[in-house]
């Protein structure tokens, strides 16, 4: 079996209670859906730091304080995702697609309406539940 590949995932909500949420590319495992932003954890660094890194280069935001949510073991069949996923208690910045991704901040409700990777289905039942 193949090792999976750990992914720090970031939940950020705005002040009106919209979660961010980005378009895959097309070019990407599971690409042309939406995913909640975040990146690979790199070998030498800890997942704070990978979230960090990624939602600055990604998405345009600099993290001041998170916590964690949930973990999320996943097989794709063709890939395995351990996703790790924070909630961004504090930030700065306007989030923008650094790398020419559509981004959207939505409602809990209007998430529905968003196609996500299968692995994603988790976090979003999960924020309907706890938020």
């Amino acid at each position: 079996m193949t090792k999976a590949v750990h992914v720090a995932v970031g939940i950020v909500f705005n002040d009106q209670q919209q979660v961010l949420i980005a378009f895959r590319s097309k070019d990407k495992h599971q690409g042309g859906l939406w995913e909640f932003p975040g990146g690979k954890v790199e070998a030498d660094e800890s997942v704070e730091q990978a979230l960090e890194r990624e939602l600055a280069e990604e998405i345009n935001l600099q993290i001041s304080a998170l916590r964690p949510l949930l973990k999320i073991d996943h097989d794709y069949g063709d890939k395995q995702v351990c996703l790790d996923v924070w909630q961004v208690l504090d930030f700065s910045g306007d989030a923008r697609g650094m790398e020419g991704q559509a981004i959207n901040w939505v409602s809990l409700e209007e998430l529905n309406d968003y196609e996500f990777p299968a692995a994603n289905r988790a976090i979003v039942d999960c924020l309907r539940e706890q938020f």
